[in-house]
This record gives C-alpha cells, sequence and structure tokens, in this order.
C-alpha cells in the first residue's frame, strides 16, 4: 500500500506541467511530457501494467528481467519513433500486446524468462515509437525519454505489486488477465 501511495504520489507532482517562463525549462517540460504520456491512453496503461502482472506470475528473475527488458527496448523503438525510421502496424502491435499479454496471464502456464522478455521486448518496440512519434515539439529528447522511461516503471511496478497480491489467489491472476484481453479487444476494435 505505500508503494502505491509512493508511486502515485510521484505520478501526479511529475506529471504537473510547469509554467515555461525562463530559459532552460524545456527540460521540465519534456520529462513532465514524457512522464505523462504513457498516462494518456488505455492502450499504454493497460500494456505497462500487464507487462508487470506478467512478470509477477513468472516470478523469481523475470520480476525484474522483463521491466528491464521492456523499458530498454522501449528506448530503442523511441529512438526509432523520433528519427522517423518506419515501423509497420504500430497501432495493431500495440493493440496485439494487450491482447497477448492478457491471454498468457489468464492462460497460466510459466514461461522460461528469456522467452517471456523477447516476447515483451518485441512489443517495446511499438509501444516506445508511438512514444517517440509522439514527442511534442521543443521537448528535450533526453528529457522526454527518461520521463516516459520512468513512467512506464511505475505503470510496470503497480502491475508487479498487484500481481504479487494476486499469485496468493491465483484464480484472481487468471481473472485480471482475462480482463486485460478484453481490454485489448476493445482498444483494438472499440
Amino acid at each position: 500500500m505505500r508503494l502505491m501511495r509512493s508511486i502515485l504520489a510521484i505520478s501526479v507532482v511529475a506529471s504537473a506541467t510547469p509554467a515555461l517562463a525562463h530559459r532552460g525549462q524545456h527540460l521540465i517540460s519534456g520529462f513532465a511530457a514524457g512522464f505523462g504520456h504513457p498516462f494518456t491512453g488505455p492502450d499504454h496503461v493497460l500494456a505497462m501494467v500487464s507487462v508487470g502482472l506478467f512478470a509477477a506470475f513468472l516470478g523469481r528473475r523475470a520480476t525484474w528481467t522483463l521491466p528491464a527488458g521492456f523499458i530498454a527496448m522501449m528506448l530503442v523503438g523511441g529512438a526509432l519513433g523520433m528519427t522517423g525510421i518506419g515501423i509497420p502496424a504500430v497501432e495493431a502491435g500495440i493493440a496485439a500486446s494487450i491482447i497477448i499479454l492478457g491471454i498468457l496471464i489468464a492462460w497460466g502456464r510459466s514461461w522460461h524468462p528469456a522467452a517471456a522478455m523477447a516476447l515483451a521486448s518485441s512489443f517495446a518496440l511499438f509501444h516506445g515509437y508511438a512514444h517517440g512519434m509522439e514527442i511534442p515539439e521543443g521537448s528535450g529528447v533526453l528529457a522526454y525519454s527518461v520521463g516516459f522511461a520512468l513512467a512506464s516503471l511505475a505503470l510496470h511496478l503497480f502491475g508487479l505489486a498487484t500481481g504479487t497480491g494476486l499469485t496468493k489467489q491465483s484464480q484472481a491472476l487468471h481473472i485480471s488477465g482475462v480482463v486485460v484481453t478484453l481490454a485489448g479487444l476493445w482498444v483494438a476494435f472499440g
């Protein structure tokens, strides 16, 4: 509970947009834009939380390798998006990530951590690409990237904490996977 309050407090404080009356404020606004971006759409929130849920379900090393691998590849995707290098079917890839992660959580079968990280990392490219394409003009690339990486980590940690609590009640974790899958279908076709 304490972790959840801390994450919420950091999210609220970091997403506040400062007045840009002084030179050098673009770093702050770039960070705030990057940090706030993952919270602006249900697709990003669902995917990031799902990575945490899946990591909690897999346990052990996956609790840190899955979120870390996701964020690393998301930054690669963000760089591709910022440079304008094309990736086909980005929105379909984002929707597929939610649906597939939801199915895997609902299915409840264990994966080898390396295979799970490879799958999650492939999804991360799509999410990062979308973040990179949507960088506001005038935002510092580094500040924006750090912002969206930290916000994604906060959402992963939320999913991880929730999933850790639900693993004691495996039925509830599987049901959360069904809910994520249905929400992913709504994102894809709604």
